[in-house]
């Protein structure tokens, strides 16, 4: 069973188990630069709506993106400062 030809068998195979988990550890790790960049321009766009929802007094707790625009949108037309 263990016998001289099976060890080299099974230390190749344990090696090459080893280098591709170790492939595919440094794939996943690696992400696209056009990713990051659409990720960093989600989050800045999302916190300058938050924040500018906060200036203006509105409560932003548990509302999306687009419920959180269209307040903002409201809130200027309805102190007629659409415009600026």
């Amino acid at each position: 069973m263990w016998g001289p030809r099976k060890i080299p068998e099974l230390a190749r195979a344990l090696g090459e188990a080893r280098g591709e988990f170790e492939r595919a550890s440094r794939e996943a790790m690696v992400r696209p630069v056009s990713e990051l960049r659409e990720e960093r321009v989600a989050t800045s766009s999302d916190d300058i709506l938050i924040e500018t929802a906060r200036k203006l007094g509105m409560s932003t707790g548990g509302k999306t993106r687009d419920q959180i625009s269209k307040e903002i949108i409201e809130k200027f037309k309805a102190t007629g400062q659409a415009g600026l």
